[in-house]
C-alpha cells in the first residue's frame, strides 16, 4: 500500500474529514440569544423546556438539569440516601467521576472488575464485591454500549441495592427497546463539550420515581422545596443548578441528536464489518438486545501478537500518522489513580473507617483494557462513507508494514 505516512508517505486516510465538534449550530446560537435577551438566566423556562424535552426523549417521568455530569451522580447518591460509611460498588475502568463521587459523599467505593469484551462493569465481579455494608451500585454504559441489564438487575434486586446508571456516554442508547438511564433508581448524563449532546458543561438526572425526583430537586436547589426561590431551606444541600444558557445550547443540540446517532450507527456498522476481517482488532460483541446506540467514543482491543509483536503505542502512532485520530483512552484503572491513595480517600470518610488498599488492588479485566484499548471519538462516525472506509485501509497498511515499524 505504499510507504508509511510516519516515514513521509501519503496518508491512507487522507479522505477522512471529521466534522468540527462541538458544532455551533444556528439553532443553538438562536436559542442562546433568546435566553440571553429573556433575562431569565437562572432557572426559568429554558431549564424547564430542557428537562421536559430530554425526559421525553429518554422516556423518563422526571428530569432534573444540573451543572455537570459529576454533580449529577453525586446528586443521585444523596437523593437515594447514601450515608457516611456505606459501601457502593463502582466501575474500575471509566472516567474518575464514576467512582470519586462516592467518597465525596462519605461512602466507601468497592471496585468491580470490567468485562474486557464490552468495557462495562462485570456482573459476576459485582456479586463478589457485595458485603453487609453494600447499599448500591454505580455502573457505566461505557462508550454508549449498554450494560447487560439482564445480568445486572437481578443482582441488585436480590440484594436490595440501588442502581445508578452513569449514562454520560449514552444519550439515546436502548436496551430491549428501553432507553438507558431508566432501569435503576437514577440515570445520570453529561453535556460536557466532548459529548454527543454538548452544552459546554452541564448534566441531567432522570428517574421514574416521584419521591426520589422530589428529593433530587430539593437537593439541587440548596434545600428549597420545588418551585421556591425564597430563603426557606428544608435540607442541607449544595447548589447544582444549570444556567439558562447551558439549557438553551443543549436544547438545540438535542434536536439534532437522533439523526446524528442514526448516522453514527450506520457508519459503525461499516467499520465493524471491516474490523472483523482484520486479525488482531477485536470489536465489542454484536448484541440484539441493544436496540439503539448513543455514542461518546468507540473502542476496539488491539492484539499485538497478531501484528507481529508491534506495541499498542507504536500501532497508535502509526495509525495516527495515516490520518486516523485514535488514542489509548484511560491509561490506568481508576483505583490506580493517585486520587485513590489511602490518605486521599481517608480524609473524606468518617474517622476510623477501614479504607481499602486500592493501590494494591488488581482487577485483570480493567488492566487488560489499559494495555489493549484503542479508541476514537464519536465525531469520527459523522464522516462520510468514503472517509469511513479509509480507516480500515489505514490499519491494514500499518499491518502490512509491521516489520519496518518493529525494527526501529
Amino acid at each position: 500500500m505504499g510507504e508509511l505516512a510516519i516515514d513521509g508517505g501519503p496518508k491512507a486516510a487522507e479522505a477522512l474529514s471529521i466534522p468540527e465538534w462541538p458544532q455551533p449550530t444556528e439553532t443553538s446560537r438562536a436559542y442562546l440569544l433568546e435566553a440571553f435577551e429573556s433575562g431569565d438566566w437562572c432557572r426559568g423556562p429554558w431549564i424547564e423546556r430542557l428537562e421536559n424535552e430530554f425526559g421525553a426523549y429518554h422516556d423518563a417521568e422526571h428530569a432534573i438539569a444540573v451543572s455537570n455530569g459529576t454533580v449529577a451522580i453525586e446528586l443521585a447518591l444523596r437523593a437515594v440516601g447514601v450515608e457516611p460509611g456505606d459501601e457502593v460498588i463502582v466501575p474500575s475502568y471509566s472516567f474518575i467521576a464514576s467512582a470519586s463521587v462516592v467518597p465525596a459523599v462519605g461512602a466507601i467505593p468497592r471496585f468491580a472488575d470490567t468485562d474486557p469484551e464490552t468495557f462495562n462493569i462485570d456482573p459476576d465481579s459485582v456479586r463478589e464485591q457485595i458485603t453487609d455494608d453494600t447499599v448500591g451500585v454505580i455502573g457505566v454504559h461505557f462508550a454508549g454500549y449498554p450494560m447487560d441489564m439482564d445480568e445486572l438487575l437481578p443482582i441488585v434486586e436480590e440484594h436490595d441495592l440501588f442502581l445508578i446508571e452513569d449514562a454520560a456516554h449514552a444519550q439515546g442508547s436502548e436496551w430491549r427497546g428501553q432507553k438507558v438511564g431508566t432501569f435503576g433508581e437514577f440515570g445520570t448524563f453529561s453535556f460536557q463539550e466532548s459529548k454527543s449532546l454538548p452544552s459546554g458543561e452541564g448534566g441531567i438526572v432522570v428517574t421514574d420515581n416521584d419521591v426520589l425526583a422530589e428529593r433530587a430537586r430539593v437537593m439541587q436547589n440548596i434545600g428549597r422545596s420545588q418551585g421556591e426561590t425564597g430563603y426557606r431551606h428544608y435540607k442541607l444541600a449544595s447548589n447544582s443548578r444549570m444556567s439558562a444558557f447551558q439549557a438553551a445550547v443543549a436544547i438545540g443540540q438535542l434536536e439534532k441528536l437522533p439523526e446524528e446517532n442514526e448516522r453514527r450507527e450506520a457508519n459503525e456498522e461499516l467499520l465493524l464489518a471491516e474490523f472483523e476481517e482484520i486479525d488482531g482488532i477485536h470489536t465489542k460483541p454484536r448484541d440484539d438486545r441493544i436496540t439503539a446506540r448513543g455514542y461518546c467514543l468507540e473502542n476496539v482491543r488491539y492484539d499485538g501478537e497478531a501484528f507481529g509483536g508491534l506495541s499498542r503505542d507504536r500501532f497508535i502512532e502509526a495509525v495516527r500518522a495515516e490520518g486516523v485520530p485514535v488514542y489509548d483512552g484511560y491509561e490506568v484503572p481508576i483505583y490506580k489513580q493517585p486520587a485513590f491513595f489511602r490518605d486521599q480517600v481517608r480524609r473524606l470518610l468518617p474517622p476510623g473507617t477501614d479504607v481499602p488498599d486500592y493501590w494494591n488492588l488488581h482487577l485483570p479485566g480493567a488492566e487488560q483494557l489499559c494495555r489493549e484499548n484503542v479508541a476514537y471519538s464519536h465525531p469520527v462516525l459523522l464522516a462520510d462513507e468514503e472517509g469511513i472506509r479509509t480507516i480500515p485501509t489505514a490499519i491494514r497498511k500499518v499491518k502490512d508494514h509491521v516489520d519496518e515499524l518493529r525494527e526501529r
